[in-house]
């Protein structure tokens, strides 16, 4: 149950950080409801897709689609009204989709039989893929390609994660938030104190 309220909880908030983006681009409905629900949808798509699940999980179970759809539609018709945004309200939400989604896909790495190493890269796909994708089609620069301290946290959570879990023996779902609870703060850290990592340059 708490990886079911989770799920749904990452997919809307997802879902919100993609029609956000999809505004400020001035995209028609269509193209936010298609950029929200991508957003949504990628990661676990791209780690179903990996672990070789046959039918990704949104085909066999629509309650995600349906939740990101409608997620969308509230958020379109709540977003119109006529007020400023905050400038950090589209990273925080990322942040809160990150962490949530970073913990389920380790989780479901581990119910596939997957090891620790494996369960990572899964978490760390589940988490960026849905972002990456939704950047890709807004014609920006993934955020996971940047100098900002994405894909770290994304790590460090998931090792986190899977530390406590195999090596401490703390219980997969209490392992799990644990390693949620990393990859939000590293987030929200590197995000209010404008935290980067060094650029890679090759010649003077």
């Amino acid at each position: 149950m708490l990886v079911y309220v989770l799920d749904i909880l990452g997919t809307a908030v997802f879902a919100v950080s993609g029609v956000i983006l999809a505004g400020k681009l001035k995209m028609d409905p269509f193209g936010v409801l298609v950029l929200g629900v991508v957003t949504s949808l990628g990661g676990g798509t791209i780690r179903n897709m990996a672990l070789g699940h046959g039918p990704v999980f949104w085909i066999t179970d629509p309650t995600d689609i349906v939740v990101a759809m409608i997620t969308c539609i509230a958020s379109i018709v709540v977003l119109r009204q006529p007020r400023r945004l905050p400038s950090w309200l589209l990273p925080v939400l990322d942040a809160i989709g990150l962490a949530v989604f970073v913990g389920i896909g380790v989780n479901k790495a581990f119910a596939d039989g997957a090891g620790p190493l494996i369960s990572i890269c899964m978490g760390v796909i589940t988490g960026v893929g849905g972002g990456m994708n939704r950047d890709i089609l807004a014609h920006e620069i993934p955020m996971i390609l940047r100098t900002e301290i994405y894909a770290t946290a994304c790590i460090i959570g998931g090792v986190v994660h899977v530390t406590a879990y195999t090596i401490i023996g703390i219980g997969l779902h209490k392992a799990m938030m644990l390693g949620m609870f990393m990859t939000l703060s590293i987030r929200l850290t590197a995000i209010h104190w404008h935290l980067k990592l060094k650029t890679f340059i090759i010649g003077s």
